[in-house]
């Protein structure tokens, strides 16, 4: 399985990006995906996770209201749609698979529950 992740760039307070990771090697259709980020010096801490159906989301409190994820399930692909970009967004984002809750309501936010992950986009907003 390899996760593809790309979308990440330079850009100023306020401006919006969109970050997509799409899927190879195996269907993620049924399972639970997510984006982390990893700023330099901390930890890799989860921003938003998505369901199989996209029937349930998740949102650190830190970009709840501002950044919203997706799939596109026949696409094997999940979106991070990012607009009022601040400073403190800056990061390198992955995305993630879980493949253990097959077509599951519950949505892991632990980095430890997530089996497979993307290289990471480089995200910098400048001030």
């Amino acid at each position: 399985v390899q996760l593809q992740a790309c979308g990440g760039g330079l850009v100023q307070t306020g401006d919006s990006l969109r970050l997509s990771c799409a899927a190879s090697g195996r269907t993620f259709s049924n399972w639970p995906m997510a984006w982390f980020r990893q700023a330099p010096g901390k930890e890799r801490d989860i921003v938003a996770a998505i369901t199989w159906n996209s029937g349930r989301t998740y949102y650190a409190d830190s970009v709840k209201g501002r950044f919203t994820v997706s799939r596109d399930n026949a696409e094997n692909t999940v979106y991070l749609q990012m607009n009022s970009l601040k400073p403190e967004d800056t990061a390198v984002y992955y995305c993630a698979a879980n493949y253990r809750f097959f077509s599951s309501a519950y949505l892991p936010q632990a980095r430890r529950e997530y089996d497979y992950w993307g290289q990471g986009t480089l995200v910098t907003v400048s001030s």
